[in-house]
């Protein structure tokens, strides 16, 4: 079990459907990069954090790295990126109802 320090909880439709289903976005806690676990080089205080996006049909993990783990902080708790290339097969939406994208 990750050590999950935020999530944020949305909901979802399939394109063209109108039954919303409610899904999670959460963010690991920044953990250090350990020799051996990516495949480039790194220095010493590197980090990473892990997006998981929860409730879908199809899972979704992705790993984001910083040289430290403010950095890696910073750069997974900008999830709009990620939803974005969601919205290609899902509409999203807040717990409200509202579009979660504008326009």
């Amino acid at each position: 079990m990750e050590n999950y320090i935020a999530e944020r909880e949305l909901l979802y439709s399939l394109k063209g459907d109108y039954a919303k289903k409610k899904f999670v976005v959460r963010i690991s806690a920044p953990y250090l990069i350990k020799e051996g676990s990516v495949n480039f080089q790194f220095h010493s205080g590197a980090a990473a954090c892990k997006i998981e996006i929860d409730g879908l049909p199809q899972s979704f993990v992705e790993e984001v790295y910083g040289v430290d783990s403010i950095q890696a902080l910073a750069m997974a708790t900008d999830v709009d990126p990620y939803l974005k290339g969601l919205e290609k097969k899902y509409d999203l939406y807040w717990l409200s109802g509202d579009p979660y994208f504008e326009g």
